[in-house]
């Protein structure tokens, strides 16, 4: 394990079924009893594991420290658009008021792929795989949100935690867009 500070963010990183959600509900988890808000975001993910997830939350008694915002698959993507951004104005909220919280996004390929839906259906020229060429900076603007207050601003802090899911270990289609922040 690597340790975080707070304010910081860390990419989780890999294909389907390795354990990546799992990683970030452990660390939820062993938050418990402390005063850090966690806020798990799921975009496009099956209703049924969003309701696995969120009871893994409240099995470890983890859910009184824990926000969920939801929109699974079946939802539009305008609304799978906008959740992380919901889940970030919520984490904003805590570290204005002084407290530090941690976001986990789950998981921005997904988030990805609702803005190329949107931007397809806009008609704005698309980029490599359809993505449209701003998907980069759009997911850095969301993970900038992301600090450390001064004592003099209240000191809170928001740690992100955000997904990515990769397609056989392949993250050369992901890293022009998503992942150039984090090299």
């Amino acid at each position: 394990m690597i340790p975080i500070g707070r304010g910081q963010r860390e990419l989780i990183i890999g294909d389907r079924s390795t354990g990546k959600t799992a990683l970030a509900i452990d660390t939820i988890i062993n938050q418990k009893g402390g005063d850090l808000v966690c806020i798990y975001v799921a975009i496009g993910q099956r209703v049924g594991k969003v309701a696995q997830t969120v009871a893994k939350i409240e099995e470890f008694g983890a859910f009184e420290h824990t926000i969920v915002v939801s929109a699974n698959a079946a939802d539009s993507a305008p609304t799978q658009f906008l959740a992380p951004y919901t889940g970030c104005a919520i984490s904003e909220y805590f570290m204005s008021q002084g407290k530090d919280a941690l976001i986990v996004y789950d998981d921005l390929s997904k988030h990805a792929w609702a803005y190329r839906q949107m931007s397809l259906l806009l008609r704005r020229p698309p980029g490599r795989e359809a993505y449209p060429g701003d998907v980069f900076y759009l997911h850095s603007r969301l993970l900038e949100r992301a600090a450390r207050l001064s004592p003099e601003l209240g000191g809170g802090s928001l740690t992100a935690l955000p997904i990515i899911e990769t397609l056989a270990g392949d993250v050369s289609p992901l890293c022009p867009y998503k992942c150039d922040i984090y090299y």
